[in-house]
């Protein structure tokens, strides 16, 4: 191989590993995006609203107002459903409440068995997650803060 060849291998091998280091950012796609101003419109959480609904509503304000954290964002959904740790322990209490709320059956996206409670945490983990991911893929905007909580997520 001649010298010039070499140059020319070593100038693209120099290419290659310097692309390896850069970063690529995806491009934003806010069409993914909650829009807070329209929920908060349309139909704020009460306290002491029943069910999934003031879970999901935290956990979706919580994610986005972490999202831009550089942390991973398993460690954004962990911290995102330690935010919303008294509406899921609400949820939970009103399922405890009910006849029936201690058997376990089988999951029906799974098949393992489970429980209320362990599907209620399941459920609450997975949307933390989608959350912060969504929140990130498109570059989307938090929720309106007070008072260091995001609006409606105190629940």
């Amino acid at each position: 191989m001649s010298s010039r060849s070499t140059a020319v291998v070593l100038a693209f091998a120099a290419l290659a590993l310097t692309a390896c280091d850069q970063r690529h950012e995806m491009a934003a796609n806010p069409k993914i995006c909650a829009d807070f101003k329209q929920q908060a419109k349309a139909a704020p959480i009460v306290a002491g609203a029943e069910g999934a609904a003031p879970v999901d509503e935290c956990v979706r304000r919580w994610a986005y107002s972490l999202a831009p954290s550089r942390d991973p964002a398993a460690t954004v959904a962990e911290a995102t459903v330690a935010a919303c740790s008294v509406q899921l322990a609400h949820w939970n209490q009103q399922t405890l409440n009910q006849p029936g709320s201690d058997v376990e059956a089988d999951s029906i996206t799974t098949g393992a068995p489970t429980t209320p409670l362990a599907e209620h945490s399941a459920f609450t983990a997975a949307r933390a997650l989608f959350y912060v991911v969504q929140a990130r893929a498109g570059a989307c905007a938090p929720p309106p803060v007070t008072n260091g909580v995001p609006d409606g997520a105190a629940g």
